[in-house]
């Protein structure tokens, strides 16, 4: 895990609640949906889907960051909850690269400065992955 040229909107230790449509927006998704659906990301982009925050504890939510402003551009499905520009007040948990951030984790390497999860491919995956029979 390299902590080389990280966003600022990662912190350096703990966590911090960050508010979504600024630096990033979220697409969330519940429990072993959300692994599935990171799942796939990572065999569709040689496993570096982009950055991914896990929650091991309650829901077990994902949150795959995707570019600010781009979660507007796409009809997102029932089971997948967009925070971007057009949700008022919605924060999302940063976990720092490294240390106790339960509970929150990056499920693959922080990102570095830039780097998101493709919003069309992610709707894509989300779209396939919601609309087959629930299993959990």
């Amino acid at each position: 895990m390299t902590t080389d040229k990280l966003p600022e909107w990662v912190p350096a230790s703990g966590l911090q609640l960050r508010l979504a449509g600024i630096h990033f927006d979220a697409i969330r998704v519940r429990g072993v949906r959300g692994e599935a659906v990171l799942h796939h990301l990572a065999a569709a982009t040689d496993g570096r889907p982009g950055p991914v925050v896990r929650e091991v504890s309650g829901g077990r939510w994902t949150y795959f960051l995707i570019p600010p402003g781009s979660s507007k551009e796409y009809p997102w499905p029932p089971g997948a909850t967009c925070f971007g520009p057009s949700a008022r007040d919605q924060y999302v948990g940063i976990p720092a690269p490294s240390g106790n951030t339960y509970p929150l984790s990056w499920r693959c390497d922080p990102p570095t400065e830039g780097e998101f999860v493709d919003p069309e491919l992610l709707h894509q995956v989300v779209t396939a992955q919601l609309c087959l029979p629930p299993d959990d």
